[in-house]
């Protein structure tokens, strides 16, 4: 038999020969090194035998796909532990996730595991890695498998098994063993436990199953893994980092927002918190004016016929709030789009008046599982920077351009360098797949017509159509989606919406939906954890805090104060009876990015004693000179 390797070339092995009869034909060191094929694209065991003329891929610790399948095996290995340690205990599902992975148990009645518990875990977890268990497929009868699990007491698997038969038509399950423990797994795994050389137990946390309130409140167990424990400490000190950042905690002390439980999931804005509100607003709008956007705003609440049309009736309401008034059955609105639809069709369009570009700050609703909220991150009343673009089909690849470079602009003033993924058809979805590829294919066009480079998100669109996702990393690293381009063919049809063409003849525009901060909310969470708090000058909720030396120098440090109020500029005076060192201190912790130290002299000479946050003393500087600059920064919105 062949296979192809990823340079074409050919390798011949003997019949039925497996990934690792491969791996060990290209090199011993390769062999050794192996944790998995990709056959065909498809992520397979080495133990399995390789089909003859397959394309083949050896995977290793250094290919994008090792941390998924180790975190898999992790898993297992966090089972087997918790089995042993606790007679009687659950399993139900244990996935690998985008920063580690979980497992979900059921324990006894009188068991409970909490993070004091997980040394212990760990080091049980250690032993089965130590003793280096192969993990071994074996493919069985579904009936078999559930008579075992049932045998077991394992109702979760019992069930899984029920609806694979029931939902699938499945006849044959797949079960991998490592040790002394036994799951049901579509698999594929590394070689043997050995391959999980670094990892760490971080939380638990309450999880129904299958995401049920009405079902089984399990407990789940929060991991990570890493195939070196170098990548482990590294990955560890990004979250150590990640918690001293917390927004919520910065947030509370900042005075930027609130929470409460009378409200859940939807922020309560203070009056520091909304200068970044509305600097940000302030930021799209200006560029929104430039590129020749109409600002609208439209209602909250709406009849349920229009979220009916527009599909979200179907694919999101479990999602929405409903409420009913005059009889009429009512909804939030949870995007902008199907109001913005209205605005459109409330007159003759022709296509001399395309592109039509309509901006919203537009507050919307979505409900989110009360354990999903997490501070402004993931909330479920948020303001959204939303656009919608009607066009013809010769615009598109302009307006999607124009959309990416106003995305661009903005996150270059925050040093954020974004990466570009095209997300693709969801298996739910509206519209044909004729009408899908079209889509694709115009965007597509447009960031290839323009150089860029891209990623592929497979089945990540949405369910009205294909979007361009504008993605970023943190100042520790960590990845964010930010903006967002999506094309829709299909709402403009279920509106029925035209113009009137050169040809004298109605046509359908087509829709771009457009959100580059995302929501203000998310945009200030992610920007707080960004900058630690320490927001740069033109976005910072004081600029300038002006520190008077004694109570005879407040009437100048107010006089300071006014006149950088006077240019539209941000200006606090401290007149605490406390020590200048405290008052200093005190606006380190502020982090306010000014600090103007006013006494005899510089009243005199009307200066100001100039403090820089972090770099301290910046010497004397003419209040005119101050102002100036202080009022170019902002202008600028330096970063």
């Amino acid at each position: 038999m062949r296979v192809t390797l990823p340079d074409g070339k050919e390798l011949e092995l003997e019949d039925g020969a497996t990934g690792a009869d491969a791996a060990a034909a290209i090199g011993p060191g390769l062999a050794r090194a192996a944790l998995a094929v990709k056959v065909d694209g498809e992520l397979r065991d080495l133990a399995r035998p390789l089909p003859d003329g397959a394309g083949l891929e050896i995977v290793t610790d250094r290919s994008p796909e090792a941390l998924e399948l180790i975190r898999h095996d992790a898993a297992h290995v966090l089972a087997t532990a918790v089995m042993e340690l606790y007679p009687g205990v659950k399993i139900s599902i244990g996935p690998p996730i985008e920063q580690g992975f979980y497992y979900d148990f059921e324990f006894p009645d009188g068991a409970r595991v909490s993070e004091e518990d997980f040394a212990r875990i760990e080091e049980r977890m250690r032993e089965h890695v130590k003793a280096d268990e192969p993990f071994v497929r074996d493919d069985v009868p579904a009936a078999q498998a559930r008579e075992r699990f049932a045998a077991e007491g394992q109702d979760y698997k019992v069930e899984l098994i029920d609806d694979l038969v029931r939902d699938e038509g499945v006849e044959t399950v797949s079960l991998y063993t490592n040790g002394p423990f036994t799951d049901l797994c579509r698999g594929p795994h590394a070689p043997s436990t050995a391959r999980v050389e670094a990892f760490k137990l971080q939380s638990t946390a309450g999880a129904y199953w299958r995401g049920d309130a009405s079902r089984q409140m399990l407990t789940r167990i929060y991991g990570t893994a890493f195939p070196s424990k170098k990548a482990l400490a590294e990955h560890l000190e990004q979250l150590e980092q990640a918690r001293a950042r917390d927004h919520r905690r910065i947030g509370r002390e900042m005075g930027l927002f609130m929470l409460s439980d009378v409200a859940p999931g939807a922020p309560f804005w203070l009056a520091q918190g909304m200068v970044l509100h509305n600097e940000l607003t302030r930021l799209v709008r200006e560029e929104n004016a430039a590129r020749g956007y109409q600002e609208v705003r439209t209602p909250v609440l709406y009849d349920l016929e229009l979220f009916k049309t527009s599909g979200h009736w179907d694919k999101y309401r479990e999602n929405m709030y409903f409420t009913e008034v005059d009889e009429r059955e009512m909804g939030l609105k949870p995007m902008n789009c199907p109001a913005h639809t209205r605005i459109y069709s409330a007159q003759r369009r022709s296509y001399r008046d395309l592109p039509i570009r309509l901006s919203e700050a537009g507050l919307v609703h979505r409900h989110e599982a009360s354990g999903v909220l997490h501070g402004l991150l993931r909330v479920r009343a948020f303001t959204q920077d939303d656009a919608h673009i009607f066009c013809t089909e010769e615009q598109i690849e302009d307006e999607v351009l124009g959309c990416l470079d106003m995305g661009f602009r903005i996150y270059e003033l925050f040093g954020f360098e974004p990466r570009l993924e095209l997300s693709t058809r969801p298996d739910e979805r509206l519209g044909d797949d004729a009408t899908w590829d079209h889509a694709e294919a115009a965007l597509e066009g447009a960031m290839e017509r323009r150089g860029l480079s891209y990623e592929i998100g497979a089945g990540e669109g949405t369910f009205y159509g294909p979007k361009i996702d504008l993605h970023m990393r943190d100042s520790i690293g960590r990845s964010w989606q930010l903006g967002t381009v999506q094309l829709d063919y299909s709402m403009p049809e279920r509106f029925e919406l035209e113009y009137t063409g050169a040809d004298d003849e109605p046509h359908r525009p087509v829709m771009i939906h457009r959100a580059l901060l995302g929501s203000f909310e998310r945009f200030i969470g992610i920007l707080t954890e960004h900058f630690a708090g320490e927001f740069p000058v033109w976005l910072a909720p004081v600029q300038a805090l002006v520190l008077p030396i004694s109570d005879r120098h407040n009437d100048y440090a107010h006089e300071v104060a006014d006149a950088l109020r006077a240019e539209g500029l941000r200006a606090e005076v401290d007149e605490r009876p406390e020590s200048m060192g405290r008052k200093v201190r005190d606006a380190e912790l502020r982090k306010v990015p000014y600090m103007l130290v006013v006494g005899d002299r510089e009243a005199q000479a009307r200066a100001v004693g100039l403090r820089e946050h972090r770099k301290g003393d910046a010497g004397a500087v003419a209040l005119d000179d101050f102002v100036a600059r202080l009022r170019a920064e902002t202008a600028e919105r330096s970063a």
